[in-house]
């Protein structure tokens, strides 16, 4: 069982900031599950990781809103996966998300700094 020192370095993903990490990733190129959550542990340091158990569904929820397209195809190891891109959708929630997150980060900043 994990300690509590284990997770002192992570950082709980906000609701909905999964799915705007998911989309920005993809923007990169088309990935398939493993391979996104290697992305966004390996460009935070590795202090983002995503577990299975919340990228799968996020996967799932995206290519329901038509923001990611999946299709089959042979991984580099040879093994069947299903590789997911970003749509013209996924990209303009993309930058719409991007915009609200950086908001929220301003606002938060300026309530942390308020004296």
């Amino acid at each position: 069982m994990p300690t509590k020192s284990s997770y002192q370095n992570r950082i709980e993903i906000l609701q909905g900031t999964l799915d705007m990490l998911i989309l920005k990733t993809l923007q990169w190129g088309e990935q398939h599950g493993y391979g996104i959550s290697q992305m966004i542990r390996a460009n935070s340091g590795d202090v983002l990781q995503v577990e299975t158990g919340s990228l799968y569904p996020a996967l799932h929820r995206l290519e329901r809103q038509g923001w990611v397209k999946a299709e089959w195809k042979k991984s580099e190891s040879n093994q069947r996966a299903k590789y997911y891109r970003i749509t013209k959708l996924g990209k303009e929630q993309l930058a719409s998300d991007y915009e609200r997150w950086g908001r929220m980060v301003a606002t938060i900043e300026g309530i942390m700094t308020a004296k």
